[in-house]
């Protein structure tokens, strides 16, 4: 398992893959491998996400404390645009983002608590599975505006009319929240 910090504590993790005549096989989580690059969290939950259509955005998500969230995430199928934001006040990225294009050949990425997150499909009919470490709290569920200014995301749609839930087109900018927020 290969592995790489790609922005402040967010971690591209790469398992091996094994291919032969029949196909392929990968070995996609093991707690003991992921605890020896440093991610020890209890993960409780799995999730499954499937879009449709491409270009649509799902996030800027974010659990806030004692319902904070780390995330493993994997693409099943198809590929994303990955976006994290910095949440974490004590951190040397506060308040910016970082972003990579995740297929299923990319292997996980590890987002820890502290970062709100979410990504833009590339194309359709996408899946992605992630696991988490907490269980939802809908109290504690909070997220930011896909486009807030303040961040200046660059994100790679092609009109300024992605697919959004109408939770998400709700979102608040980040300057309207910043002061509650506590990571």
């Amino acid at each position: 398992m290969k592995h790489e910090i790609i922005f402040s504590d967010v971690i591209n993790i790469k398992p091996e893959t094994y291919t032969d005549s029949r196909g392929e096989f990968t070995e996609i989580f093991n707690k003991s491998e992921f605890q020896k690059i440093g991610i020890n969290d209890e993960f409780l939950q799995d999730n499954l996400s499937f879009s449709l259509e491409a270009m649509t955005i799902r996030g800027m998500h974010f659990q806030e404390e004692p319902f904070a969230q780390s995330k493993l995430i994997k693409v099943n199928k198809g590929s994303v645009f990955d976006v994290f934001i910095d949440l974490r006040k004590e951190s040397k990225n506060y308040e910016e983002y970082g972003s990579l294009t995740l297929t299923p050949a990319d292997g996980w990425i590890y987002v820890p608590k502290g970062f709100a997150h979410g990504f833009c499909t590339l194309e359709n009919s996408t899946e992605v599975l992630y696991k988490v470490d907490n269980h939802y709290n809908e109290g504690s569920e909070n997220g930011v505006l896909w486009n807030d200014p303040f961040f200046m995301i660059d994100w790679p749609i092609e009109s300024f009319n992605p697919i959004l839930s109408e939770k998400d087109k709700k979102l608040p900018k980040w300057k309207e929240i910043k002061s509650i927020v506590k990571f």
